[in-house]
């Protein structure tokens, strides 16, 4: 089991995992100073920190984490839905913070934590670039396609795929704050294609949003294959670590933006393009995703969790 990576030291020099970018794309300004601006906004809820820590001593029982979760009523409720819905599947109520712990495994538990907990923190980087709604759609809709592939990959612990879908794209909040015309103009340029946006935003800005998440999600203290694979989900092919978990982010977030309520731009791509490499990487033949099948599945899902975070 994946222990959460450590907390930064406010990003001293930090550098962005996953930039393997030409000389001529590189940074203009250091992301982590980016990054650095909004940390004040987007720190880590006591709560999550509280039970981060217990999850390093080693020691500390179910019952104790439930207790401390327990503390924040409305976490807890978002929590148990979250374990009681069409995303486990279990066949009896689960009631308990702890009995939730014991089932789902003390790490995938924090990572739920921190997804619940994240989607209000960091919707107080403030700008006026895109619709929230949307925005947040979009993030849960490639974060219950990740998990649904990381499942059919047979990747262990498949929640933490959900943790990353659903933070992908949190460095483009980033960049809406920082730089909102500029930003809004690449918005349009773009048309919808969130490949050839995250290109632009690299050689505008020396980085991309890609970059700035992974330095969000490390001051999270979240697992190192989950920063680079947020880091590299465009770029599959240069994740050195974890390349398949980088694969499976990248064609979860395709898949999303391949239907009408899941797009990030609320503009679906007609084509479904997939890169042969990433086939490859995830072990799977191109025809052996049924992908309107797979999107009802999903589709189900995501109906399920929009209660739970929204």
């Amino acid at each position: 089991m994946e222990t959460p990576a450590g907390p930064p030291d406010v990003f001293p020099n930090l550098t962005a995992v996953g930039q393997g970018a030409p000389e001529k794309e590189r940074p203009r300004e250091d992301p982590s100073s980016w990054v650095n601006e909004v940390a004040g906004l987007v720190s880590p809820p006591d709560v999550c920190i509280k039970v981060f820590d217990l999850i390093e001593s080693l020691n500390a029982s179910a019952h104790t984490i439930g207790a401390v979760i327990s503390k924040d009523p409305n976490l807890t409720m978002r929590l148990l839905k979250i374990v009681n819905s069409a995303l486990y599947n279990f066949s009896g109520k689960i009631d308990t913070v702890s009995r939730a712990i014991a089932v789902v495994g003390i790490s995938e538990l924090y990572s739920m934590v921190i997804a619940i907990t994240a989607v209000k923190t960091f919707s107080y980087i403030p700008h006026n670039v895109v619709n929230m709604d949307t925005f947040w759609r979009h993030s849960l809709y490639s974060a219950v396609n990740a998990r649904l592939l990381a499942k059919r990959c047979n990747i262990l612990h498949p929640e933490r795929l959900f943790v990353a879908g659903l933070l992908h794209d949190v460095g483009s909040l980033i960049l809406y704050h920082r730089a909102p015309q500029l930003t809004k103009e690449l918005l349009l340029q773009a048309q919808g294609d969130e490949e050839l946006l995250h290109e632009s935003e690299r050689q505008t800005f020396g980085f991309s949003h890609a970059e700035l998440g992974a330095l969000l999600m490390r001051l999270w203290r979240l697992p190192e294959s989950l920063q680079e694979a947020v880091a590299c989900h465009h770029l599959p092919e240069t994740a050195e670590s974890n390349p398949r978990e980088a694969a499976i982010l990248h064609l979860a977030n395709l898949l999303a933006n391949h239907t009408e309520i899941g797009a990030f731009c609320e503009m679906p791509m007609n084509e479904l393009q997939v890169d042969e490499r990433v086939w490859e990487q995830l072990g799977l033949e191109p025809d052996s995703l049924n992908v309107e099948t797979f999107l009802e599945e999903a589709g189900l899902q995501f109906t399920d969790m929009l209660s739970v975070f929204y």
